[in-house]
């Protein structure tokens, strides 16, 4: 555990080797006052920059950054994980652009990362290495049933929501408004999934993050417009599948 001394935080999830994305989102953190970073996972896979990416969050680590380990991440490192022909065709160009070093930041990151009240993870807590995603409330009930944390933040479905419990397992879930503060009240738990920084599947294009803040317990949901042509020619000029670059527009 972590000694609680942060007030706002900027969270990322599924950064997907995006470099115009990603670099965004940390320009817009910073320009809201971040004082400090957390990965929820998934730094590469599907984009074209895999070693900016990971250069990136490993500086970021060194400074305190908490990351956890995606199932992109990890499928560098293994032939196990299950991925469609675009996704196992990224990794493997992917596993071949990476350094000795940097394939072994992602080797080592822990599936969960916990501070304070509050529980990061890529997929969901009751069970992190099935990689299951949060579609609906049954799902997120699973996941905050398996933990103590107030509030567990994940990423992994690219598509922000926000579901909480109460005392009495009595669910509710809803989809953020991009800008507008949600106050995370004390008398129940929490589950709050990241849209994706590098990829976001909610039919929105531009790039997705949140700001939390500890003291009101406050999460918002931002999104930001990046320069998705430029992500896309990078994409098609490492001969990766074009469907990875065509998705990007239309945020699907």
């Amino acid at each position: 555990m972590v000694a609680e001394e942060i007030l706002r935080l900027a969270i990322f999830a599924d950064i997907h080797a995006n470099r115009q994305a990603f670099a965004a989102c940390l320009d817009a953190a910073r320009a809201k006052g971040a004082e400090r970073i957390v990965c929820l996972g998934d730094i590469v896979g599907y984009g074209a920059d895999p070693e900016w990416a990971v250069d990136t969050v490993m500086e970021l680590a060194s400074q305190g950054t908490p990351v956890v380990l995606g199932n992109h991440d990890n499928a560098v490192a293994t032939s196990t994980e299950s991925m469609n022909a675009e996704a196992q065709a990224a990794i493997e160009w992917t596993r071949g652009r990476l350094s000795a070093p940097q394939r072994q930041f992602l080797a080592g990151l822990p599936y969960t990362v916990e501070e304070e009240t509050r529980l990061y993870v890529h997929s969901e807590a009751s069970n992190p290495p099935r990689w299951r995603y949060v579609r609906e409330a049954a799902d997120a009930g699973r996941s905050m049933i398996a933990t103590s944390a107030h509030i567990t933040f994940c990423g992994h479905i690219h598509r922000p929501a926000l579901y909480s419990m109460s005392a009495t397992a009595k669910m509710t879930s809803f989809v953020p408004v991009a800008g507008v503060p949600v106050q995370l009240l004390r008398g129940r738990q929490w589950l709050a999934v990241l849209g994706s920084v590098g990829q976001p599947r909610d039919g929105n294009p531009a790039a997705s993050f949140a700001m939390f803040d500890t003291d009101k317990d406050e999460i918002t949901y931002l999104r930001v417009p990046y320069d998705i042509a430029a992500a896309a020619d990078r994409i098609r000029a490492n001969s990766l599948p074009s469907w990875l670059a065509d998705r990007l527009f239309t945020g699907h």
